[in-house]
């Protein structure tokens, strides 16, 4: 006979050696039982509610050829005779809807520290593919000395420096404004797939849409390189599309996720793993740029020399789109209080300080090749600038992290920004081949440092990881709309008859204004802290 209580009843269940009695009752609630069975009592009962939620318990209980049930209106009291016990005894169960036990055992429960493993295999292994990610794009972003070289001087001739500045300038733009909502998207867990062995239970809600980011910078990256090597001679609009916009949103997508998700691994070693990940940019740069030259000189020439770097950057993102790997799981609709975040000094002073720094930061990246041929330094050497410029980066970024334990975060950035600056103005003095390396060596080193400690220091100012990448993407977000105009004004101050005194002197200054926003963060943050070590 079919279960039929009315709807709202509460029950009070008792049990006896071979009678099970249910009561209606408007004082008592019985313990919803989902799974069709009580362990404790040895007694299958519902809530009416429950009808609905779990037919297929319901019709169990009601085939169960050890029950006979007969159920009467409510209000009225049911028998349900039952065989395979003889023995005497009697149990009464008072208990509330699963609903408020849940809702008590959560607010009573308290939350769980996150933990870190701070290294393994997976954590590497995740690194790696980050490391691959800043290869391919960032790397290739700060490459385009290289290209703006060789636009100028034979493939672009048609057009001012300002003009081929623009493209350097939305590539800069793009790569870091779209960080204002990938870092968003990254903590809701679109990045990658995540890991399987640390958070199986949410699997197959995630994989499905956990890899968009990679697969579109995967995509893009491959259309952007390919279309530029279809381009044609002074076809400026081409370039800027393929090179500049296309490139420029690939590597947006995933240049604040790939530096966030150390944060998934590590916190105390979290500086040293940013700055091997960011390391991967700086191989990126000296290799690509060593390459295409010798492309774009020889046999090979530029259409060619662009689709096997295409070919290679394709192979190497489909490399990291398998082995990069989410730990923690998303945090869904979150509403994080952005507001407060304007009004904290710290944060403030670093947001100011990313406005100067972008000014200047890549005059020297995207010119030291031009800046060399201009002066007659040998072409064997010229070619060759922008590779060690972006070689001395590479250990820029990842010996610092290895003093953050000893100096502090804040402290060593303030030094790495302000000698940053400082090297600008000894450009001014470089005319040979010797001052071009040497100046190479020790910008390359200090920039490299400097990029590398800022996402470090924004973590620093996080109140929990989930912070992490919706601060960094507002910090390179700001930095990418600085960095849209800060190329072209370069160009703009340069000009054709390559003057470079003004925008030597213009990125100088807007360099050390930008270690002295990072000096003030460094002082609202330590304000009240008794060590120096910040």
């Amino acid at each position: 006979m079919a279960l039929g209580p009315g709807l709202g009843d509460k029950i009070i269940a008792r049990r006896t050696s071979d009678k099970l009695t249910r009561q209606s009752s408007d004082s008592h609630k019985i313990c919803r039982l989902g799974s069709g069975g009580c362990p404790q009592h040895s007694v299958r009962l519902f809530l009416p509610q429950d009808m609905d939620r779990h037919p297929t318990a319901f019709n169990n209980v009601n085939n169960d050829p050890h029950l006979d049930i007969d159920m009467i209106p409510s209000s009225e009291t049911a028998t349900i005779n039952t065989t395979g016990q003889e023995k005497e005894k009697t149990e009464e169960v008072l208990v509330n809807k699963a609903e408020d036990e849940e809702a008590a055992q959560t607010a009573s429960t308290p939350a769980l520290p996150l933990t870190f493993p701070e290294g393994g295999f997976d954590a590497w292994k995740t690194v790696f593919g980050a490391w691959l990610i800043q290869y391919t794009c960032f790397g290739y972003i700060n490459t385009f000395g290289t290209f703006e070289d060789y636009y100028v001087r034979q493939y672009l001739t048609n057009y001012t420096p300002s003009d081929i500045g623009w493209i350097g300038g939305i590539q800069i733009f793009l790569t870091f404004s779209t960080g204002a909502f990938s870092g968003l998207l990254f903590d809701k867990g679109y990045l990658c797939v995540p890991n399987l062995a640390s958070d199986p239970a949410q699997v197959h809600d995630r994989v499905n849409h956990s890899t968009y980011l990679l697969a579109a910078t995967l995509i893009l990256n491959s259309l952007g390189l390919f279309m530029l090597s279809i381009t044609h001679e002074n076809s400026y609009y081409q370039v800027f599309l393929s090179h500049g916009v296309i490139l420029g949103l690939a590597t947006g997508l995933t240049w604040v996720p790939s530096l966030g998700i150390a944060g998934h691994y590590f916190q105390r070693r979290r500086a040293l793993a940013v700055g091997i990940i960011a390391s991967g940019a700086a191989l990126g740069a000296v290799i690509n740029p060593i390459m295409l030259n010798q492309f774009f000189t020889g046999a090979v020439g530029f259409h060619n020399g662009v689709r096997i770097s295409a070919g290679i950057n394709t192979f190497l993102l489909i490399i990291a789109l398998l082995i990069t790997r989410a730990r923690l799981p998303p945090k869904g609709l979150q509403r994080f209080p952005i507001g407060q975040w304007f009004k904290e000094p710290p944060y403030v002073c670093l947001l100011i300080s990313i406005v100067f720094l972008f000014f200047g930061l890549f005059y020297p990246v995207f010119n030291v090749q031009l800046n060399a041929v201009t002066h007659g330094v040998d072409r064997n050497v010229a070619l060759y600038t922008t590779s060690i410029l972006n070689a001395a980066s590479l250990f820029g970024r990842i010996l610092p992290g290895l003093l953050v334990p000893i100096t502090g975060t804040f402290n060593i950035g303030v030094f790495l920004i302000t000698c940053t600056g400082g090297l600008v103005f000894c450009l001014l003095a470089v005319k040979d081949a010797a001052g071009t390396i040497v100046f190479s060596i020790f910008y390359g080193f200090f920039s490299g440092a400097a990029i590398a400690i800022a996402p470090a220091s924004i973590a620093l100012l996080a109140k929990s990881p989930a912070e992490i990448g919706t601060r960094m993407g507002i910090f390179f977000g700001i930095g990418g709309l600085i960095g849209l105009f800060a190329t072209p004004i370069s160009g703009a101050l340069l000009t054709n008859a390559y003057i470079w005194v003004r925008p030597d002197i213009f990125a100088g200054v807007t360099l050390l204004a930008g270690a002295a926003s990072y000096t003030m963060a460094r002082y609202f943050y330590g304000r009240g802290k008794a060590s120096y070590r910040m």
